[in-house]
């Protein structure tokens, strides 16, 4: 049994989500999956083939990787094996992804709901321990908005609240608290004397040179789940998990409706047919006993809607065009007009919601992914946005994204900066002024005037409207501060209602950061 929170984790973190359930949907939909083993190692070499899961000797020949990763995408409730059938089936949040609805939106629904007891939680070879009936990510989001907590760090959830918190009373948060306030001020010592005999691993045995460490693993998937939902992430200073501050009105309202606990969790298939309700839906009213014949015209469209979720994860894809298409062609070998006509009738409007989420992911990487974060915004605002954007970033003592605004004829220049709480320093701030402000001529030979820079980021320090009212005043240009969260705000605005250019030129001149309301 075990003692503490629990989440499955053959991928820490759950970028991968859309792409393996398109890989079981393709491999796995319809078919009986339990005692299936040949089914079962087929998928495994299809997760193999598309480099989600780690290629290597499969010894046992009994396909227990594809099981884990069946393992995952069930906790999230994205599919259920119906009962009367044994067939994999998706759940109705599971076809929202499949259908090209943002995974974010999608996923963090689940997340949010996601509880102890569940199907998964009770499950053989889980069995989290019966004392806890809580929504695990609901309470870290009440922690996270309590200003005497003032974040997380994965330590603290690791040791003190994965273990003690238990139920959503007030005095089971306020025990938590308490107990993090005694951590705080006393470490390891502040800890129960038979610590480890409560909160052992799985496995019984704690590895004496890293005793921690199980505890450790499920508080870094906690986080990086939480992450994922866009609702918070880790300071880039402390390394501590804050909810956004631009989200903190979402998750005022989150907290403020307290829906009931899913019931009946022992009946695997009601279970997950409630628990897998995406946004969009009451209640699954789908009658899915009629067996389907499953045809050359069925499996095509499965490996088309797999590969459009593919290309979906590399680049925001806003329609469906010629090269989307040759693309899609050359990778399934399935004949054009077919890939084509699938593709017209499943994405009509395209799908951005998956990229939107490497994105948000690139912003407070720090250098590491610096080059793919300037890269991504490029392609955001060139086919979101419909700007001709160039990355100019590479050619040295410039910014990173020149935008020229062909309709309003005008330029504009964005630093991307990838990190939680950017600061102008004296450094930037001068190498905004003289070497991309007043030496614009010597990477721009457009005609078209500098309209407005702006720096884009995960997130700003507190002082960062004083700081781009300094370089505003030294050279007349207008500018501001936009996160990651705004511009992925942005672009959903933009499906429903498009933005000008003249409308962006007017946001990303207010002389300050922008704000939701903004927008």
């Amino acid at each position: 049994m075990i003692n503490t929170w629990w989440v499955t984790r053959p991928k820490r973190k759950l970028n991968a989500v859309p792409e393996v359930l398109a890989t079981f949907a393709e491999v796995s939909l319809d078919d009986e999956w339990k005692g299936q083993r040949g089914m079962h190692l087929s998928l495994e070499e299809a997760l193999e083939e598309a480099n989600l899961k780690r290629k290597g000797e499969r010894r046992d020949q009994t396909g227990g990787g594809a099981r884990t990763y069946q393992a995952w995408i069930s906790s999230l409730g994205l599919i259920f094996i119906q009962k009367s059938t044994k067939q994999l089936k998706l759940t109705l949040a599971g076809e929202a992804i499949m259908d090209g609805d943002s995974p974010v939106a999608v996923l963090k629904n689940q997340i949010l709901k996601y509880q102890f007891p569940s199907s998964f939680s009770i499950g053989r070879g889980v069995d989290v321990a019966p004392r806890f009936k809580i929504r695990p990510f609901r309470f870290l989001l009440r922690m996270l908005m309590d200003k005497e907590v003032d974040g997380l760090s994965e330590e603290e959830i690791a040791k003190v609240v994965i273990t003690n918190a238990e139920n959503e009373t007030d005095s089971c948060y306020k025990f938590v608290v308490d107990r993090l306030k005694a951590f705080r001020a006393y470490g390891d010592a502040g800890l129960d004397a038979d610590f480890f005999k409560k909160y052992a691993p799985k496995t019984g045995k704690v590895n004496p040179a890293h005793p921690f460490s199980h505890l450790m693993d499920i508080a870094n998937t906690v986080i990086n789940w939480m992450e994922y939902t866009q609702l918070a992430q880790r300071d880039s200073e402390d390394k501590k998990l804050r909810v956004i501050p631009e989200k903190e009105n979402e998750v005022v309202s989150i907290l403020g409706s307290v829906p009931p606990f899913i019931d009946r969790p022992e009946e695997h298939e009601y279970f997950q047919r409630k628990y897998g309700l995406d946004p969009k839906h009451q209640k699954d009213t789908r009658n899915l006993t009629a067996s389907r014949t499953i045809t050359a015209k069925l499996i095509a469209e499965q490996k088309i809607k797999k590969a459009f979720i593919v290309e979906s994860l590399k680049a925001p894809i806003t329609k469906i065009t010629v090269g989307l298409i040759d693309k899609i062609v050359e990778q399934t070998g399935i004949d054009g007009r077919l890939v084509e006509e699938n593709l017209q009738r499943l994405y009509p409007h395209g799908a951005i919601g998956a990229f939107m989420t490497q994105y948000f992911d690139m912003a407070t990487k720090g250098r590491d992914e610096a080059t793919e974060f300037e890269k991504a915004t490029v392609t955001i605002f060139n086919e979101v946005f419909g700007f001709n954007s160039k990355h100019v970033g590479p050619i040295g003592l410039t910014p990173d994204v020149l935008l020229l605004s062909d309709s309003d004829k005008y330029s504009a220049i964005i630093d991307n900066k990838a990190y939680s709480r950017y600061s102008i320093s004296n450094d930037h701030h001068n190498r905004m002024i003289h070497n991309y402000i007043e030496g614009f001529k010597n990477y721009c030979d457009s005609p078209y005037p500098l309209a407005f820079f702006s720096y884009i980021a995960g997130g700003f320090g507190s002082n960062i409207d004083a700081q781009l009212m300094k370089i505003v005043n030294e050279t007349g240009v207008n500018g501001s501060a936009v996160t990651v969260s705004s511009v992925i705000q942005m672009v959903e605005k933009q499906q429903a209602e498009p933005y000008s250019h003249a409308k962006i030129r007017e946001l990303f001149s207010l002389n300050r950061q922008l704000v939701l309301s903004d927008l």
